[in-house]
């Protein structure tokens, strides 16, 4: 095909996949604008609430989906599978873009149900299966293995991963052709800048993100209390709001609960890089299950040093003793040391904030990175 041919073919089609509008919404908003400036006809598959402005703002058409991202009830997926064959069907796209475990589980089965071969499964994380380490993680790790590997997967089928370690765990190489790693969904640099650190005492500590058992948020809040306790001047602010259709939903009676001394619940905030322009340090103690979180991304981005803990995706990005402190997962009196330290060392503070930020320009974790990435992957499937 010449270039006159080219100009005067049909647009190739791209449609995502994904559980909610929000999660493409607040994740994944440059990739679709990548898309369409690939000049690719670009569709986003979702359950809708309250995000098509945005989503459609960036020149692609949203078509709702109606599946319960909770349920994990075989006839519920078996239902909603077939509901996107059809939508797939009509679409008609030359690939595939599944993002998640669910979608791509889902989205996987409607794609062969609708003849599609290209497809992009995108994991963003392994969530409880991948945290857990009796034997239902490890039954559940195999069972996903077996299908994404097995009858969902085709030759023309690609895997993205946030971090190497979600690859391992599902019988991949990380440096295999078929898998591209990328700095989760990425960041803009520009949005979020370093701001001059508040005035210390006392050590201002934010946590940004849902508020979910699996983030360990009761962790922080012991482990501020603890320190606390011990005499470091630290207080600690919680920034999320409970996630209705996740079964690790923090109840709002005991985010209120955990208010007082120095713990205060905030709800949600529009205003990340205001947030952490308040704040020296971010936190978040994660127990498993992570891509790479959106949460420390931004933290590092606005130059922050970072307390998280050592599971996939967040040691990846932070690195003990250079841009935050590793601690165990669940373990809230390694936590309160962590934070007793850099309430005493605001000099640490500031370098680790500083490393954050250039990890983040450096080290492909940006949008630009990541969308670099992932159309050289497109162009690839789709011969173009």
């Amino acid at each position: 095909m010449d270039d006159t041919d080219r100009m005067n073919a049909p647009a190739r089609r791209l449609a995502f996949i994904a559980t909610e509008d929000w999660f493409f919404a607040s994740h994944f908003l440059p990739m679709a604008r990548a898309a369409v400036a690939m000049g690719l006809d670009v569709t986003v598959i979702a359950r809708v609430r309250s995000h098509r402005a945005a989503i459609e703002a960036t020149g692609a058409r949203l078509v709702a989906l109606d599946a319960e991202r909770a349920s994990l009830n075989p006839m519920t997926a078996g239902y909603a599978a077939g509901q996107l064959a059809a939508i797939l069907k009509a679409v008609k796209p030359d690939l595939v873009h599944c993002i998640a475990l669910r979608a791509i589980l889902v989205g996987g089965t409607a794609a062969a149900m609708a003849g599609i071969p290209a497809r992009v499964f995108a994991v963003t994380g392994l969530g409880l299966i991948g945290a857990r380490t009796d034997r239902v993680g490890k039954v559940g790790r195999v069972a996903i293995r077996t299908l994404i590997r097995g009858p969902l997967a085709t030759r023309r089928t690609r895997f993205l991963f946030e971090n190497p370690h979600d690859a391992l765990a599902l019988g991949l190489d990380p440096a295999d052709s078929t898998v591209t790693l990328v700095g989760g969904a990425g960041i803009d640099p520009g949005t979020y800048r370093p701001e001059p650190l508040p005035p210390l005492p006392p050590l201002r500590v934010a946590l940004v993100a849902r508020m979910l058992w699996s983030k360990g948020v009761d962790i922080a809040v012991e482990a501020v209390r603890l320190a606390r306790s011990g005499g470091a001047e630290v207080e600690l602010s919680l920034y999320g709001a409970p996630d209705p259709d996740n079964r690790r939903a923090i109840p709002e009676a005991t985010l209120r609960q955990w208010e007082g001394e120095g713990i205060v619940w905030h709800g949600p905030t529009t205003d990340v890089p205001g947030v952490y322009a308040a704040h020296h340090v971010a936190c978040l103690p994660s127990r498993g299950g992570e891509g790479l979180p959106r949460s420390l991304l931004e933290a590092a981005a606005c130059g922050r040093a970072c307390l998280t803990t050592d599971v996939p995706g967040c040691r990846d990005l932070i690195r003990d003793g250079i841009e935050g402190l590793v601690v165990p997962p669940g373990d809230a009196p390694a936590l309160a040391a962590a934070l007793t330290r850099l309430s005493r060392d605001r000099d640490r503070v500031v370098a680790m904030g500083a490393a954050a930020r250039q990890r983040i320009e450096t080290g492909g974790y940006t949008e630009a990175a990541v969308t670099d990435a992932t159309t050289r992957l497109w162009r690839d499937l789709l011969g173009c």
